[in-house]
């Protein structure tokens, strides 16, 4: 019997590979549509023109026992096939958004694997539903830390920072405070709900994306805002078609 919280067994450390060589690593989660699995992140961890970030494929490291926690493998995803790239990104009337969704064929799956997923029944329908400050929690790798031995994540607690169901900016994105790092693009922004289906006991509000800050802070007098950039997870809709 797996001990750990459904939901950790949803997100994924996902690391960005150049043949060989490990470029970076980010956070993820799994989002199934009709039976087709998907591994979610940001669409930046897979290209980045501006920092010339190209990898040719990423790694996922999966449970393998449900009773003993330390057991797992790891799993090479291609980003490309033809030369063509394999992930889904999508755009709106505001411009690109920062997020992407690449299928997992099941046949690389290690035996015995356990993972939860998230699916369309987790989104967030009723958006007038999400209050300001409403309490969240973003599961994710920051900075890379985890738990070494059991290979878990770690949950930042935040709050919707800005008016939910608005486009911040005319973007397809809110705002969230809380602490993140490094390391934490494409984890799932969750709001708990015991409505919501089981075993996660979780709407999937959203991806987080990237810290926000302003340009004309004072680095000597100023702190950080301490404001997030998450995109709405209801873009996978689309992506997952």
């Amino acid at each position: 019997m797996v001990l750990a919280d459904p939901l950790l067994l949803a997100c994924t450390q996902v690391s960005t590979w150049l043949g060989a060589r490990l470029l970076t690593t980010a956070s993820g989660f799994f989002f199934t549509r009709d039976a087709r699995l998907f591994v979610v992140t940001s669409r930046h961890v897979l290209f980045d023109a501006p920092t010339q970030h190209m990898p040719d494929a990423i790694g996922l490291t999966l449970h393998t026992d449900a009773a003993d926690l330390t057991r797992v493998a790891s799993i090479a995803v291609p980003l490309y096939e033809n030369g063509r790239a394999r992930w889904r990104q999508g755009e709106d009337s505001g411009g690109a958004i920062d997020v992407a969704a690449i299928e997992v064929d099941r046949a690389l799956l290690p035996a015995g694997v356990q993972i939860e997923t998230f699916g369309p029944a987790h989104l967030q329908a009723r958006l007038e539903e999400v209050a300001l400050g409403t309490p969240l929690l973003v599961v994710g790798f920051p900075l890379g830390f985890h738990d070494t031995r059991h290979y878990l994540p770690v949950a930042r607690h935040g709050a919707v920072a800005s008016a939910f169901g608005v486009r911040f900016q005319g973007q397809g994105c809110f705002l969230t405070d809380a602490r993140t790092h490094r390391g934490m693009s494409g984890a799932p922004v969750v709001m708990r709900a015991t409505a919501s289906p089981e075993p996660l006991n979780a709407m999937l509000l959203g991806v987080h994306s990237s810290r926000m800050d302003m340009s004309s802070r004072d680095l000597a007098q100023d702190d950080t805002l301490g404001l997030n950039l998450a995109w709405y997870a209801d873009i996978l809709v689309t992506l997952t078609e």
